[in-house]
């Protein structure tokens, strides 16, 4: 694959190509592995250092029912250890759906003449925003079609509007960006409006299948899109989330290719990407499903636990595409991040009286429709500790900045306290009593966990402060 930066307007002429098909799947090829192998790989990924590709082949080669069970205990330990029991959840706010591009599997595509686009007016943003601040949301990802119209500006107009929305005790603190790649001075205006992560995913990293699938617009492009998250950090951007869509190829070969656009990152910028996302092909409209790649269920957990031993300090993001049974299931394998109260739909959070899909007005069908109380009343139920925490990033602890308080193993000092004040403020604002009741001992059960008596003391008069009207606090 010939590559020159210098066409994508990045900077570093020693910048070099960084995904090599042969050299992955030569890895893949030559991974044979034994217990002994799959163990030590294992171990290595618990003493918190990431995998390189040989050693993330020999993982996905694994088939031994025993070994693949000793993957996911090395996951579950794995993710015990950097992350502990805390689950953030966010939600998706669709903002318009004009779209350029025409990808084989994407209901927005240019070609799907049954597809009703729409771009949300000032008015109408403000209403989905005022909804989703009433069901408790403090995090979202806005999402873009791929088109002239969603430009730079738009966006950063879009997102300083998100955040000007407060109602009641309500406000988005954290407005993330799933939209389409922009030259480096698009990413600095981005960035200048507050955002937070910006989210490109390269959808499969293996060129002939890209253009199989990507057939026309700016994104049959593969190498402009692959180099997206570089202009981005170049134009400042260094929170960035990278993702393949699984089912287009073989996950195998997008598990190494994730795991080599991590390499990527850490050698030339010294941070890796903030977030790993590894959405699976759903059903959408218009769309011409290749069935030569769908991932299993079982396929689907091997993956994500791989990905989490891969990369130790990635936050791993897992959406509504999935049943609640899967994300259930998955969950404990290394997912740090899930959407809840999802609607994609444009105009569907203000819209409560719509609640059936028309996959002619979303991009793709969701399987996880249950509201973000019941979401969260299930993950205290499993002992998780719901968060909406965003204090990294208000903070500057984004980028390498976070890579040095997540990598010696200190965030959870920081993510615990903070993911403990978000829900109290949660259960005071927005949950019903039985929630309210479930969260209160969940949070008495984590405030007992902390090792340090004046984190404890400190927590102890915030969270009295929260009882009495204040909120916002965190470390």
């Amino acid at each position: 694959m010939k590559f020159k930066p210098e066409k994508y307007k990045i900077p570093d002429e020693a910048m070099q190509p960084f995904i090599d098909v042969q050299e992955i799947e030569e890895s893949l090829e030559k991974a044979r592995p034994d217990a002994a192998a799959v163990r030590d790989v294992i171990a290595k990924s618990l003493s918190k250092e990431r995998l390189n590709m040989k050693e993330t082949a020999l993982l996905c080669n694994a088939s031994e029912p025993e070994l693949v069970e000793e993957i996911l205990d090395g996951a579950r330990c794995l993710k015990e250890l950097v992350y502990g029991n805390r689950i953030v959840l966010f939600a998706p706010l669709y903002v318009g759906n004009f779209c350029t591009n025409n990808c084989a599997y994407c209901g927005f595509r240019v070609e799907n003449r049954e597809a009703e686009r729409k771009t949300l007016n000032k008015a109408e943003l403000i209403k989905e925003v005022e909804a989703l601040e009433d069901n408790g949301q403090k995090r979202l990802i806005l999402v873009f079609g791929e088109h002239p119209i969603y430009n730079a500006k738009y966006i950063a107009d879009t997102v300083r509007t998100v955040y000007s929305v407060k109602k009641g005790n309500g406000e988005i603190r954290r407005v993330n960006i799933n939209a389409a790649p922009l030259e480096i001075e698009g990413f600095r205006t981005v960035k200048e409006a507050g955002i937070g992560t910006y989210q490109v995913f390269q959808e499969t990293y293996h060129p002939e299948r890209y253009q199989r699938f990507h057939i026309s617009g700016q994104k049959s492009d593969y190498n402009y899109r692959l180099t997206a998250l570089d202009r981005a950090q170049e134009g400042g951007v260094d929170d960035v989330g990278i993702g393949a869509l699984f089912g287009l190829y073989d996950w195998r070969f997008e598990v190494l290719s994730l795991v080599r656009h991590t390499n990527h990152f850490e050698a030339v910028y010294n941070v890796g990407p903030h977030t790993i996302s590894f959405p699976r092909l759903q059903e959408a409209a218009s769309a011409l499903i290749d069935p030569a790649h769908i991932v299993s269920d079982d396929e689907f957990v091997r993956l994500i636990a791989i990905l989490r031993l891969a990369v130790p300090y990635t936050g791993m993001i897992l959406t509504a595409r999935e049943t609640p049974a899967v994300r259930t299931t998955v969950m404990q394998f290394g997912v740090s991040q899930i959407d809840g109260g999802t609607k994609i739909e444009l105009g569907a959070y203000a819209n409560i009286l719509n609640e059936q899909q028309n996959l002619n007005k979303e991009q793709f069908r969701i399987n996880d429709a249950r509201s973000l109380n019941e979401i969260i009343d299930e993950l205290l139920e499993m002992g998780y500790l719901p968060s909406f925490c965003t204090a990294c990033y208000r903070l500057g602890r984004t980028g390498e900045h976070f890579m040095e308080f997540s990598v010696p193993g200190f965030i959870k000092r920081y993510c615990t306290p903070n993911a403990i004040l978000t829900l109290a403020e949660y259960l005071m604002d927005y949950a019903p009593e039985s929630t309210a009741k479930k969260g209160w001992q969940a949070i008495g059960e984590n405030l007992n966990q902390l090792e340090n008596p004046k984190i404890i003391a400190e927590m102890r008069k915030r969270l009295d402060k929260i009882k009495n009207g204040e909120r916002d606090l965190y470390f």
